[in-house]
């Protein structure tokens, strides 16, 4: 698909997308001198390295916290044609780490917003704009008037899509991923190599590297685990160096397919495949500095998308039409609403039953964590995080022994028990996890869920309510 406005900001010399090494691209022109001079000198750059960037087309798929400080860097270094893909608005929680935004941009589109952050810091570049998802119907359209892809995405469902996408487009893919206090970065499909061709040397896709995906109950937004923003911008900043250096190098040059005119190994300057871990240590105000090398292994001759059978497991087309299903193959959480009705409660009607003294002595257990809690809860509650709990759940049913010692002066005694958490669906496992140890002393000790959680408390009970 050839994205509007590709040959906009250009040197002179001719159109974007890349050539052979050591051609020659034409002339930079004065304010692209001025502009780039200081990296131009950096050796192994200069004026063939900057051309290349200029004739370059980088897309970065999410405008957040990878994509905001991955987009300054790559749009400040040059590159000429950046796409951005993103289909969320701006909200204040996304200012403490997605710097390409601003207060003044509350409510304006992602996409829209960063395009106009980037202008403002070099307005040279073509900026092409898609203000929606990714998405298996559109993700070949929009990726394959790209040289290179940076995945900034969120969540493993579209990780899976761009990275299947590029190695059928042939395409190298820098992805990271960041959460709470740890990032990852690795380089992928690069240098970019045609499906089914393995024998050991070659660049992995992400199937490669992740066969199967986290398993649901790990798969935690930035909103529920909470994300530090130095680390994601780390992340996002590496990102940017990793696709200036392939696109400097000219490994982001498509290769002919099929062999045999492939380009043998030796002219190729191999990336070792490698996993950069890095995580930020908030328990010392001085400590060294935890960034962890690992090195990857090679394409695999069994993977879905790359190996030696992938040309029939994997298309363009069957990704279009539904196959494979990536929510079904990441097995996405779902909200649930597993208790019947009357094991549950709305916040308003317990509040207003408290109110009027109708509920008598009880237990209200708050399963989310410290954090969360710590900027406000309902009066009386006890704070026992939901992962705390399944851990002393999982102790009680190992060990054996008397569920009244699971949480000490919760869960022991007679009085009913009311159990929220962050949105409602940890507190409806948490009631179910005190049911099936017998905490409800055979159905004679009752046990809810208060609906919708602290988010419903803010919005049928107390407005003020810091819902975080």
């Amino acid at each position: 698909m050839e994205a509007p406005g590709a040959t906009e900001g250009l040197g002179e010399g001719g159109a974007g997308g890349g050539g052979e090494a050591g051609a020659d691209f034409g002339a930079c022109r004065d304010e692209e001198f001025e502009r780039y001079s200081r990296q131009m000198i950096v050796p192994g750059v200069g004026r063939e390295g900057q051309l290349r960037l200029i004739y370059s087309r980088i897309l970065i798929i999410g405008a957040g916290g990878l994509g905001c400080p991955a987009a300054q860097y790559v749009a400040g270094a040059g590159v000429g044609t950046i796409g951005i893909v993103d289909g969320d608005v701006v909200e204040m929680s996304n200012l403490h780490r997605q710097v390409g935004h601003a207060t003044s941009r509350l409510g304006m589109k992602k996409v829209d917003s960063l395009i106009s952050h980037l202008r403002d810091i070099n307005p040279l570049p073509a900026y092409v704009p898609y203000t929606f998802p990714v998405t298996p119907e559109n993700a070949a359209d929009i990726i394959s008037g790209y040289d290179l892809v940076m995945d900034c995405t969120d969540n493993p469902t579209t990780r899976y899509l761009i990275s299947d996408v590029c190695v059928l487009l042939c395409k190298p893919l820098v992805s990271a991923a960041s959460v709470q206090k740890s990032g990852q970065l690795i380089v992928l499909n690069c240098p970019p190599t045609p499906q089914g061709r393995v024998d050991g040397k070659y660049a992995p896709c992400y199937r490669c590297c992740f066969k199967k995906p986290p398993p649901p109950s790990s798969m935690v937004s930035c909103g529920e685990a909470g994300i530090m923003g130095p680390v994601v911008g780390l992340m996002g900043v590496a990102q940017a160096g990793e696709a200036i250096k392939i696109l400097i190098s000219s490994l982001h040059l498509p290769q002919p397919s099929p062999p045999p005119s492939f380009p043998p190994l030796a002219d190729q300057n191999l990336i070792q495949p490698t996993l950069l871990i890095y995580t930020y240590d908030l328990s010392s105000a001085i400590g060294p500095y935890s960034f962890r090398p690992l090195k990857m292994s090679p394409r695999k001759k069994t993977c879905f998308a790359c190996g030696e059978n992938s040309p029939s497991t994997l298309t363009l087309e069957g990704i279009k039409s539904g196959t494979p299903n990536y929510e079904q193959f990441c097995a996405l959480p779902v909200p649930k609403h597993t208790l019947p009705s009357e094991e549950r409660i709305s916040a308003r009607v317990f509040h207003d039953m408290r109110e009027k003294g109708e509920i008598g002595r009880h237990v209200l257990i708050d399963t989310r964590e410290k954090e969360h809690f710590s900027f406000g809860s309902i009066e009386g509650a006890v704070n026992v995080p939901f992962g705390r709990l399944l851990m002393r759940a999982a102790e009680v049913k190992r060990d054996g022994g008397d569920e009244s010692g699971m949480l000490p002066g919760v869960v022991d005694g007679d009085a009913p028990i009311f159990v929220v958490c962050r949105r409602g669906l940890d507190s409806q496992e948490a009631v179910e996890k005190l049911k099936e140890l017998g905490v409800d002393k055979g159905g004679r000790r009752r046990i809810m869920d208060i609906a919708g959680g602290m988010n419903a408390w803010k919005e049928e009970v107390d407005p003020s309510f810091p819902f975080v």
